[in-house]
């Protein structure tokens, strides 16, 4: 079996109040599937529940992301969900609270057969 890459999105997620990591990673998510919709899959005989969706967030504390829940979001294909270093957060004035911004990667392979 030999996957081949055929797109790859990008998006970013905010989380303004909370740092909740795991909602701006499923934002970041949100953001980039919506700026495309796949159709070329069935050129290849496939379907979207065929492709393999490698998501990898981008945070300040990735190990505060529940990648279980973010790759659950994903409306097809068999996804996996890896979170880095990456992102941003800015506290608030207090200290008490800030604001977070997640980044997102996927990239969409079908298997080519092989």
């Amino acid at each position: 079996m030999a996957m081949v890459r055929c797109v790859t999105e990008m998006g970013m997620g905010v989380d303004v109040h909370g740092l909740d990591y795991t909602k701006a990673a499923t934002r970041a998510v949100f953001d980039a599937i919506h700026h495309s919709s796949l159709g070329f899959q069935r050129m290849l005989g496939k379907t979207a529940d065929d492709m393999t969706v490698d998501v990898t967030i981008g945070v300040s504390k990735p190990d505060q992301v529940d990648t279980a829940a973010v790759a659950a979001t994903l409306p097809h294909g068999t996804a996996t969900c890896k979170a880095v270093l990456g992102g941003l957060e800015i506290p608030s004035v207090d200290g008490n609270d800030g604001l977070l911004i997640a980044n997102a990667v996927i990239i969409v392979s079908f298997d080519d057969g092989k």
